[in-house]
């Protein structure tokens, strides 16, 4: 339940701690906002506030053209029914509804009866299933209409519109305006437009957020030619079912945004490229939150002070990450990261793109489902962790394992310690990157014992009970700031 005063006062400090946690009605104009929008606050007593965008327009308000809530930090999954919340936005986002008959096939995704799953999101977002879904696609035809100059026709079908008709129906219905019109009203849009061929969005997050720390992180770890990081860049080329194309995603620290320039091959899978960039840069963290956690432990306090927001990188593909995570157990991130570019160049699709350095799609688990031990090991693998590779290849095609964001991480990491040669520290790894699990801890990880005193995991274990729920976020200011001074 939202205070009304409480929120009626951060409105009017502008302050960006509160972006994107609520959402305010202006019952005098008709018009909802961010908590962080440019204009004058309005009156107290013409101000309702709601907890999501899809509960302000359910109630028959218009989005902003100055704050633009569709570009609003999402939120962070932490309970149950937060993280159910927050994959059935990822299931619209890939477009898997849309492959289903009816809302009981969904909710029995989750395990869930029909009813359960509309009072979750009901008390989650304020809105139904449905409209839930209806309300995300018109956010980002807002977004592509105002920031891009793609046709309205491709505006259409990247928001998930089945037809030009349909969209113009709903867009007016809902705006009171035709898409014509709102893009006339949006002053221009897309004055930078980068290569040929591509266009640029920008994906909001809470302030602070260490952009460098990030690239770092990312850098050691980047597969070869298909991912390049430099030093203000993360480019990638991207597969996407049937979509093929590459993005180049840079920070916009004025905007508390990163600009992700994708090219138009990939505009049919936009929904779930946006959805997988939030996962891989953590948009989607309340920094405060954690960080007020995470201080009432000393140990860490002078951390948090160094770098306040840090982030928990993520993965843009699930099985990708994962394969990673298996090259790397006990090598050295450079070691692994050499491998990682022999199994790309040996299972990676060749691909052109503008830049040299990317010139590979990763490698899908139905191709290495496909090859054999010697094959693998051939290129420096041992044959325990080629052997392990096979094994999660084969689940991840079969449909065993779904490596993202999912509402029981806890089953699925003991799915993962089924497969051959992949144990606590390897699972643990694998939930705090691909699965989301802002939990997560790996107990055995020999930087994490070193850098709490050279302690053992079950040491570890017990030390970061304290943490909960954050201790992903922990283990990233374990990593960099608790070592041996330099």
């Amino acid at each position: 339940m939202i205070n009304g005063d409480t929120a009626y006062q951060a409105l009017t400090s502008k302050d960006t701690r509160f972006d994107g946690l609520f959402y305010v009605g202006v019952t005098s104009t008709g018009i909802y906002c961010r908590p962080v929008c440019p204009v004058k606050a309005p009156r107290r007593e013409n101000c309702l506030f709601f907890a999501s965008a899809e509960a302000a327009e359910k109630a028959d308000f218009r989005p902003c053209l100055r704050c633009r809530p569709e570009l609003a930090p999402g939120n962070a999954p932490v309970d149950s029914a937060h993280r159910i919340t927050d994959l059935l936005l990822q299931r619209i986002d890939e477009g898997m509804i849309d492959e289903v008959s009816s809302l009981e096939e969904v909710a029995a995704w989750f395990h869930l009866s029909l009813r359960q799953l509309r009072r979750i999101v009901q008390q989650e977002l304020g809105v139904s299933p449905l409209e839930l879904k209806q309300t995300r696609r018109l956010l980002l035809a807002k977004q592509l209409l105002t920031e891009t100059r793609l046709p309205i026709t491709e505006v259409a079908f990247a928001s998930g519109f089945s037809s030009l008709r349909r969209f113009n129906d709903v867009f007016n219905a809902r705006y009171r305006m035709p898409p014509s019109r709102l893009r006339k009203e949006a002053a221009g849009g897309e004055k930078n437009f980068g290569h040929l061929g591509s266009s640029t969005l920008l994906l909001g997050y809470r302030p602070p957020y260490n952009w460098q720390t990030m690239l770092d992180f990312l850098r050691l770890r980047a597969l070869k030619n298909v991912e390049w990081v430099d030093e203000a860049r993360y480019l990638r080329t991207v597969q996407l079912g049937r979509y093929r194309g590459w993005i180049c995603v840079t920070h916009a620290p004025q905007k508390n945004a990163l600009q992700v320039e994708f090219s138009h091959a990939l505009t049919g899978a936009l929904p779930a490229l946006l959805r997988r960039l939030r996962n891989l840069f953590d948009l989607n963290a309340h920094p405060q939150c954690i960080d007020e956690r995470l201080r009432q432990d000393p140990l860490l306090t002078a951390s948090i002070d160094r770098d306040p927001g840090l982030r928990v990188p993520g993965a843009f593909d699930g099985f990708e990450m994962a394969v990673r995570a298996i090259l790397g157990q006990q090598i050295t991130v450079k070691a692994a990261t050499t491998l990682g570019g022999r199994f790309v160049s040996a299972f990676g699709e060749a691909f052109e793109t503008p830049f040299p350095e990317l010139t590979r799609l990763a490698p899908l688990p139905q191709r290495i489902a496909e090859a054999n031990i010697d094959e693998i090991a051939s290129l420096g693998i041992v044959s325990a962790r080629a052997r392990s590779i096979l094994a999660l290849a084969a689940a991840c095609a079969q449909g065993d394992l779904q490596l993202d964001t999912c509402t029981h991480p806890e089953e699925m990491m003991q799915k993962l310690k089924q497969l051959p040669g992949i144990g606590d520290w390897t699972a643990a790894y694998i939930a705090m990157r691909a699965l989301r699990w802002p939990d997560a801890f790996p107990a055995g990880d020999i930087v994490v014992r070193n850098n709490l005193g050279k302690i053992s995991a079950k040491q570890a274990e017990a030390r970061s009970v304290a943490w909960q729920p954050w201790r992903s976020y922990a283990v990233m200011h374990i990593w960099k700031n608790l070592g041996p001074k330099k």
